[in-house]
């Protein structure tokens, strides 16, 4: 079942059981969606939705972190909530072993030496890890592999 017509059955479960917070996340989920597929004319994929979700994420992480810095610890929660709705349909996170080994495979694969290849190792990682684990981790192994 695709990450799309999975959304749309736990929007139609939410509805008959009466959750509305779930149901409003869900909602949230499925208008940004539509609007990428809108403005760039073509019907996502699950990595492409991975993609969106995984923005989404990090949108509500810089929220909760401006609220708390704010004293809005109600504000916060709202965030921290809808942070536990979108994770779930979000692929489980790989480990750092595992993060360290696909990159491994990728300076194999791609043949890169030296920092000058960064961009071009994070280009052939980027598909194989959205949404499985943090880019900015990603990143900082990736420096680390190449600098050993």
């Amino acid at each position: 079942m695709s990450l799309k017509q999975q959304l749309t059955d736990d929007m139609k479960a939410a509805m008959k059981a009466g959750e509305k917070h779930k149901l409003s996340v869900i909602r949230l989920i499925n208008a940004d969606i539509q609007r990428r597929e809108v403005d760039e004319r073509i019907t996502l994929d699950d990595a492409a939705v991975i993609a969106v979700l995984d923005k989404m994420v990090k949108q509500r992480k810089d929220s909760i972190t401006q609220f708390e810095a704010a004293n809005r610890e109600d504000l916060a929660q709202i965030e921290r909530d809808e942070l536990v709705i979108i994770d779930t349909y979000l692929p489980a996170k790989m480990g750092e072993a595992e993060i360290v080994a696909t990159i491994q495979a990728a300076i194999a694969e791609t043949g890169a030496t030296s920092a000058a290849d960064m961009g071009k190792l994070m280009g052939a990682l980027k598909p194989k890890l959205a949404g499985q684990a943090d880019m900015g981790l990603v990143s900082k192994l990736v420096k680390q592999q190449l600098a050993a």
